[in-house]
């Protein structure tokens, strides 16, 4: 990925509205059901790799 050069006399500001309540918690109950499906997943490269060494 490169790295976008801002033009002579162009600043590029980003500002976001702030998150409400209700869009925080959407976001912070997502992360936890995206941690809990992660810790249960089976890594399948690692059991490859084991079944590849003799």
């Amino acid at each position: 990925m490169g790295h976008i050069k801002e033009p002579d006399g162009v600043d590029f500001i980003i500002e976001s509205p702030p998150l409400t309540d209700k869009e925080r918690e959407k976001i912070s109950e997502f992360i936890r059901k995206q941690k809990i499906k992660a810790k249960n997943r089976k890594i399948k490269s690692t059991q490859r790799r084991k079944d590849k060494v003799i």
